[in-house]
This record gives structure tokens, C-alpha cells and sequence, in this order.
């Protein structure tokens, strides 16, 4: 099956089959959140990104073999519904921006700054701190040595722009520079885009509105 990204709240899980990790994403919750279950396929060791709703759903993608770690984007509520339920239910480790662990009531095991690496198995994450939507947002990068690099941007990166900013003009030029500096100007078009809400997309695809972006200053 090809992996399109399309999902929808009470559906099924897309899974993107990658030569060392498999990538499955579900949406759960009122809010539409995407939920990414990592596994290393060499070790079957697995991370998720966001537990953001739906507790029973989440660990019945999870299955038996349960989760080393989870990975918080931001502190919004609707990004951490599930969270202390999976924690319990798993054992799993947790992770969260420095800035942004104060702001979530599960406890952060380990507190991520800009370039730290987050290990699933064999298969390595970098974060990647954006200030803008909340203070300590982090983006998960996994550069694939079989071929282009993925990125999880939580709600920092979406199809059609940069995550809600409030009309902040400050919060909104922070997160466009971090948005740019850190993602745009290192990685190639080909890059996947997995986002905290909705379908996914790639650099290349937004790469020619960041004018518009800028100009609309949202």
C-alpha cells in the first residue's frame, strides 16, 4: 500500500514503510491530532510522537511490545490528552523541550535542547527547537541514509504555513526565522513533513509560498 498521510479521527493508521524505520500515523481526538508510532526495524524498539488523545487507541497501535519513550512536541493540552495513561500503561521514557516540560503535568524525564539527539533503537532523531507557537516547541528531524529526510514539526510547520502565532507579530517573526534557519535552509524539497495536525506535505511543496507567508505575517 502506498502511504498517502491521509487520516481521519476513528480510522485506520497510515503506516510509511522506510528501509530502517516504520512511521505510522493515526489521528485521535476532538481536535484532530496526529499521532506518529516510530519503530526501528532493527531492533523493534519504538517512540511515539504526541499522545495526544485517545489512550486506548494509542496503545492498541502500540500493540505488546509496549514503547521505549515518548516525545512531547509543545505543551497544548490537545498534544498530551493520552499522556500520562500511556506513560503508566508503558513504562516509557518522556521527552519534551526544556522550555516547554514546566507546562505539561506529566512529569519530563528528559528535557531536549536545539540539536540533541533522540534515539529509537538503531535510528536517530535530531531536535530541532522553534520558538513562536510555544516557547520550548521542538521538531524531530530523521535524516534518512537510504534517502530523503523526514520531519516531525509538532504544529511549528503545517501544509500552507507556519503554526498559529496569536497576531503576535514577535511570536510570528521568531517562529517563521526558526521555521527557516533551521528546517528550509538544511534540508532538500524532498523532505516529508509530518505535522501535528492534518495531511502531511513536503518542503519543496511549501518552499515557494514563504514570501506569502511573510507578507501575510501568519
Amino acid at each position: 500500500m502506498t502511504y498517502s498521510g491521509e487520516v481521519k479521527v476513528g480510522g485506520p493508521a497510515d503506516v510509511h514503510e522506510l528501509k530502517d524505520l516504520m512511521i505510522t500515523k493515526i489521528a485521535v481526538g476532538p481536535m484532530d491530532n496526529n499521532a506518529y508510532l516510530l519503530r526501528c526495524r532493527a531492533t523493534d524498539e519504538q517512540l511515539l510522537v504526541d499522545a495526544a488523545n485517545e489512550a486506548r487507541t494509542l496503545l492498541g497501535m502500540i500493540g505488546d511490545d509496549g514503547i521505549a519513550s515518548v516525545v512531547t512536541t509543545h505543551r497544548h493540552g490537545d498534544h498530551w490528552q493520552a499522556l500520562a495513561e500511556v506513560v503508566s500503561a508503558t513504562g516509557a521514557r518522556t521527552y519534551a523541550g526544556r522550555e516547554d516540560a514546566p507546562g505539561i503535568p506529566v512529569p519530563t524525564d528528559v528535557l531536549v535542547d536545539d540539536g540533541d539527539v533522540i534515539r529509537v533503537g538503531r535510528v536517530e532523531l535530531t531536535a530541532r527547537h522553534l520558538v513562536g507557537h510555544t516557547p520550548g516547541s521542538i521538531a524531530l528531524v530523521y535524516d534518512d541514509p537510504h534517502g530523503h529526510p523526514h520531519v516531525f514539526t509538532g504544529d511549528c510547520l503545517f501544509p500552507g504555513g507556519v503554526g498559529n502565532t496569536h497576531k503576535d507579530p514577535k511570536a510570528f517573526a521568531s517562529l517563521i526565522h526558526d521555521v527557516e534557519t533551521k528546517i528550509f535552509d538544511v534540508l532538500p524539497d524532498e523532505t516529508w513533513v509530518y505535522p501535528g495536525h492534518g495531511n502531511d506535505t513536503t518542503l519543496g511543496t511549501e518552499r515557494p509560498h514563504l514570501p506569502e507567508w511573510h507578507a501575510r505575517g501568519w
